[in-house]
């Protein structure tokens, strides 16, 4: 297999990988090995996971990297989050977010605490629940995507804001973003798709500690272009991990087919 490339974009490392499969093994053992440290270090982690099927292969691949002898940890330590879901949904609706995590992640594992975005709640009582939640101490990880339209988590550009004053709101998803929903194959057409969601701010994303972002496949080319090459701004949101000290940006050759 060859090997995979390496770029720079301000502060933010880039590596391209052969397909999504070596990109999920590599982001997931990578993970994996910062988690370890982390936890031997300070006994505990704070980690925020994408739900996405962008992240199938890396979550698969952190489960395992996390039961080998070489990288293996106690996720009894580990307290988990997620970053979004739609405004209604309940735990076992078939698109909840919170049951993508469960199914990927922690039927797997046994973290020592998982906190739900309580979505099926009013909107202004969940959003304050998840933001005490959050700032109760810093986040040590994001595991992230990036949308077809450049978002982080669901800040798309009509209403993503850099200097957030809040940490959790409630959004209108823009055509591009209830596209991709479509795309993903989460949904059978664009008039499924809920119009709102909740989410949390591009702050959270820029004052925690760590990101690692997984981004595979062509309909992310465009993207990952203006990721790293647009002027910095909410048209793409997710220039902001430009600027983080602490953030690799994993993507496939399909999604590195725009780069100059």
């Amino acid at each position: 297999m060859s090997a995979p490339r390496h770029l720079q974009a301000g502060r933010l490392a880039v590596e391209i990988h052969p397909d999504r499969a070596a990109l999920g093994r590599v982001a997931g053992r990578a993970v994996a090995r910062h988690l370890r440290e982390l936890l031997a270090r300070q006994g505990s982690a704070r980690v925020i996971f994408a739900c996405a099927p962008s992240q199938d292969e890396f979550l698969a691949a952190l489960i395992a990297a996390s039961r080998s002898a070489e990288l293996g940890f106690d996720w009894a330590g580990v307290t988990a989050f997620h970053m979004d879901d739609y405004v209604g949904f309940a735990a076992d609706h078939p698109q909840s977010f919170r049951r993508y995590l469960r199914a990927h992640l922690l039927d797997h594992v046994a973290v020592g605490a998982f906190h739900p975005l309580p979505a099926e709640l009013p909107p202004a009582v969940a959003c304050a629940r998840y933001a005490a939640l959050l700032a109760a101490a810093p986040i040590d990880l994001i595991c992230l995507g990036i949308g077809e339209n450049g978002h982080l988590a669901f800040n798309d550009p009509p209403v993503a804001d850099f200097a957030d004053p809040v940490s959790v709101k409630v959004v209108a998803l823009d055509d591009a973003c209830r596209r991709q929903q479509v795309n993903d194959g989460c949904f059978p057409t664009l008039a499924d798709v809920p119009t709102h969601a909740l989410t949390l701010t591009l702050p959270v994303f820029r004052d925690a500690r760590r990101l690692s972002a997984h981004v595979p496949g062509p309909r992310k080319a465009a993207a990952v272009r203006a990721t790293l090459h647009d002027p910095r701004g909410t048209a793409c949101p997710a220039t902001l991990l430009r600027d983080h000290p602490d953030a690799t940006l994993y993507i496939d050759e399909a999604a590195a087919a725009d780069l100059r």
